[in-house]
């Protein structure tokens, strides 16, 4: 039984490709969403978190308001407000475009069966940019919808930083497919392994209020 799932998965995943690469999704193009944010570094041991409303107008600008934040001054200071600032960054100076999950960006090398029901894509970025991801996409078998990235970031942030591993999920929220949580761990030079992770609870997606924010706003 399980030769024979594995010969059905087998099959289905030429197919499972030809789906994803024909996908026209409706783009993520406004937002606003409450992200919580947290990283640590165990040989120091320092923690810090935030909590910070994030927007993205129909003009592509990006903003962020910091709603409240707690732990390690440094932590708060030099990796996550620096991450924020670098994203905003980003959407000022960069085509988004050229982060998409797309052929412009990305070789796609294969596929392979990943849990049941979803099957990994090997993806290789075709520049190395911070923003591009070396490893799969899982997608559903189904209808070849983005689930998961998960891989080493093509190029890294800081020459202090030797190794970026990253897992980024998603979400459907009002049929626009978002991103919902972020896991990463970095390798630093002297301080060792650093781990971050991001969530998102969105209010808008592409100019409809889809839920009011829950309870992130009120933690302690």
């Amino acid at each position: 039984m399980a030769r024979q799932d594995a010969q059905s998965a087998a099959w289905a995943e030429p197919q499972v490709v030809q789906r994803f690469l024909s996908r026209a999704d409706e783009p993520l193009t406004r937002y606003r969403a409450l992200r919580r944010l947290e990283a640590r570094n165990d040989r120091f041991k320092l923690q810090g978190w935030m909590e910070v409303w994030t927007e993205l107008t129909a003009n592509g600008r990006f903003s962020y308001t910091i709603v409240r934040e707690g732990g390690s001054e440094y932590i708060r200071n030099k990796v996550l407000r620096a991450l924020l600032a670098n994203e905003e960054k980003l959407f000022a100076t960069t085509d988004a475009s050229r982060a998409a999950l797309t052929t412009d960006n990305y070789e796609l090398q294969g596929a392979e069966a990943a849990e049941p029901g979803f099957v990994r894509l090997l993806v290789k970025p075709k520049r190395r940019e911070v923003s591009l991801v070396d490893g799969a996409a899982v997608v559903t078998e189904e209808d070849a919808d983005l689930v998961r990235v998960e891989g080493r970031l093509a190029k890294n942030p800081s020459f202090w930083t030797k190794r970026v591993d990253v897992v980024r999920r998603y979400h459907r929220i009002g049929g626009v497919r978002v991103p919902t949580r972020l896991d990463t761990v970095a390798q630093v030079r002297l301080a060792g392994t650093s781990t971050l992770s991001m969530t998102f609870d969105y209010e808008m997606v592409n100019g409809v209020h889809v839920a009011a924010a829950n309870t992130l706003a009120e933690r302690p």
